[in-house]
């Protein structure tokens, strides 16, 4: 691969006459916005990409000084759109976890194996450690393991206080509780047990992977839980059975299966690695320098114009320019920045 790896705040010449600098973005591990220092001061551009500007348990938030800024191409995905407090998010999905334990259940949690994995399983293990749950086995199955000890690699990019506690040898990636599995035999086995349980497995959206074998053989129990933390896309079956469908059809082997989805069914908002609406507006009435103009993109259309309405209406002259210029382009529209 031709890949150069940088650190945050590591300038480097990409041509003759323009600069990049990457700075942390809060999303995921390593996630970067980028700032590009065209000329000789001629012009500064920051391109956020998808960027959370609120601390979690994982991660720092995003980065918000910069030498100069000039444009700033800024993610709008969830412009409009208000999630609950992480702090909310946790209290819901432990008091799920909790009482499904306390019924002889077992609780199913599809996750995206970078980030959103990492971050439910910190949670766990730290309210575990605080008896805010009582300790069963925590099962974690798919590429999650894989990803994980990337992030026990590089401690340096995590949160300050989980950072410290990696470094004083309190990983809580390697929580007592948590066992990892490898290959499919030990599926039926662990979910026909008696014991409680917790399950975590790739993929987040029940497209693929281990999580769907563990949906099918835990959703007839009404003991049982599944937890979404994570989006679930339009046509996947997660949206399916997060939107209510309680029969699905499933293909086994050569045979199509008909399973009765008899589990309580929770999606908990709050996890996303994505900057809400009002943290998108935090991130802008933070930034130093404050930018010239801001152009809004990854967004729907809806999302996009929402932000642009509350920026005008609540940052502009006051903690942005009067004449911050903002621009909501369309797909295939071109700007020509006038330096």
């Amino acid at each position: 691969l031709h890949t150069i790896p940088l650190r945050y705040g590591e300038v480097t010449d990409i041509t003759a006459d323009i600069r990049l600098t990457l700075y942390d973005a809060g999303h995921v591990l390593g996630s970067a916005m980028a700032h590009l220092h065209i000329g000789n001061g001629l012009h500064n551009i920051v391109y956020t990409g998808d960027f959370k500007f609120g601390k979690t348990r994982l991660l720092n938030k995003a980065n918000t000084e910069f030498p100069r800024v000039d444009t700033l191409i800024m993610e709008s995905t969830y412009g409009g759109v208000v999630q609950p407090p992480r702090e909310q998010a946790e209290k819901e999905l432990i008091e799920v976890i909790k009482k499904t334990i306390e019924r002889r259940g077992k609780v199913l949690i599809p996750a995206l194996s970078v980030g959103r994995a990492q971050e439910v399983m910190v949670v766990i293990a730290n309210a575990m450690q605080s008896n805010a749950l009582p300790e069963v086995p925590v099962y974690i199955e798919g590429m999650i393991n894989e990803v994980t000890a990337i992030h026990t690699a590089y401690p340096e990019l995590l949160s300050r206080e989980l950072r410290e506690k990696i470094y004083s040898g309190e990983n809580p990636f390697t929580y007592k509780a948590f066992k990892i599995l490898e290959g499919k035999t030990a599926r039926a086995e662990l979910v026909e047990s008696d014991e409680p349980c917790i399950i975590i497995a790739t993929s987040g959206m029940l497209t693929g992977g281990p999580a769907v074998e563990y949906f099918r053989l835990m959703a007839p129990d009404p003991k049982n839980s599944l937890i979404f933390v994570s989006y679930q896309v339009e046509g996947t079956l997660g949206r399916k059975v997060r939107d209510g469908l309680r029969e699905i059809h499933l293909v086994v082997g050569d045979r199509l299966e008909i399973v009765k989805v008899n589990m309580e069914v929770h999606a908990i908002e709050g996890f996303s690695g994505h900057s809400d609406h009002r943290q998108l507006l935090a991130f802008l009435a933070n930034i130093t320098p404050k930018p010239k103009r801001v152009i809004l993109n990854h967004g729907e259309p809806s999302a996009i114009e929402a932000l642009a309405k509350s920026i005008v209406r609540k940052l502009q002259g006051k903690v942005l320019p009067a004449n911050v210029e903002i621009y909501t382009p369309k797909v295939l529209d071109s700007l020509a920045l006038v330096i």
